[in-house]
């Protein structure tokens, strides 16, 4: 029998959620009443208590030229593409753009007229258990959540950018078996998370997850900075010859980007990394290269490595 977060009813409950979630988490009334208005919109069992929500990223990038590591010890939560100007994805988190109207089409416009530090941050619930994250097509390294934050969480499938009409909350959580019963590509399949309310480090996260690929490096040395544990993950590596073998995927001038980038005939997420911070590459074509090897590139067997 799967353990499950809250109520044990599939039936809708006019929206209520936990009001103790609002109290614990001292959130802004904004992020209370998204998550109402999410709850009147979902419906099915309780979410496995199980799962994890994570939060992937890119960890050797820069955020108004820091690297986002260290901005990340100095801050001590983790920031919305709306504060940081900043986007694994797409970047139209400013008002009128698409991550605004997105926004405000999913939770009512809860967010519409407050300061943008209280808008969520994204994420997946990694209901496939995956080493490397719910979703990595947005980075290879991940925050792995604590149980208490899926209380404050509202989900939904597919993607918000595709504009979905099927929403979740922890109490009401119908998304996992639609996904898993869905075709989507590798890239695709993940239930997005949207985490209402501070992302605290040293609250709310059980670890840091990098890839192997960055033992070593500033990227361990800020990491262990971090108020939360550090772990590592088998790491993903893409051949050039297997890269050759998908032109059809994004594209062959990415294959022959990514082929150009290889050292000494391999891509992996240090790599690709490096070129970006030498500013010679535009942000996109890397971030094409980078769904290759997240893609065709992922470790194959579920594994966490505690440091």
């Amino acid at each position: 029998m799967r353990k499950g977060v809250g109520r044990t009813s599939d039936q809708p409950d006019n929206g209520r959620v936990d009001e103790r979630v609002f109290s614990e988490a001292n959130l802004h009334s904004a992020c209370s009443q998204a998550l109402r208005y999410v709850a009147t919109r979902s419906a099915g069992p309780p979410v496995d208590a199980s799962l994890r929500i994570t939060l992937n990223f890119h960890p050797d990038r820069m955020v108004a030229d820091s690297p986002i590591l260290g901005r990340m010890v100095a801050d001590g939560v983790y920031l919305s593409q709306f504060v940081t100007g900043t986007s694994n994805g797409g970047l139209t988190a400013h008002p009128g753009g698409d991550r605004w109207r997105w926004e405000q089409r999913m939770f009512g416009g809860a967010y519409d007229a407050i300061p943008v530090q209280h808008r969520p941050v994204y994420g997946g619930l990694n209901s496939r258990r995956k080493p490397v994250g719910a979703a990595p097509r947005f980075g290879s390294a991940h925050l792995r959540l604590t149980a208490s934050t899926l209380n404050r969480a509202t989900f939904c499938y597919p993607d918000s950018h595709l504009e979905p009409t099927m929403f979740g909350v922890a109490e009401r959580m119908s998304l996992v078996d639609l996904a898993h019963a869905d075709q989507r590509d590798e890239l695709d399949d993940y239930v997005e998370a949207q985490v209402h309310g501070a992302v605290r480090l040293d609250r709310d996260v059980e670890a840091l997850v990098l890839d192997s690929c960055y033992r070593g490096t500033d990227v361990e040395s800020a990491a262990r900075r971090l108020p939360c544990r550090l772990e590592w993950h088998p790491g993903f590596r893409l051949s050039v010859a297997e890269l050759r073998r998908h032109p059809e995927y994004r594209g062959p001038r990415y294959v022959e980007l990514g082929a150009a980038l290889a050292v000494q005939g391999y891509l992996t997420p240090r790599i690709i990394g490096d070129a970006v911070r030498t500013g010679c590459y535009h942000p996109q074509d890397l971030k094409r290269v980078w769904h290759y090897l997240a893609r065709f590139g992922s470790p194959a067997t579920p594994s966490r490595v505690p440091d």
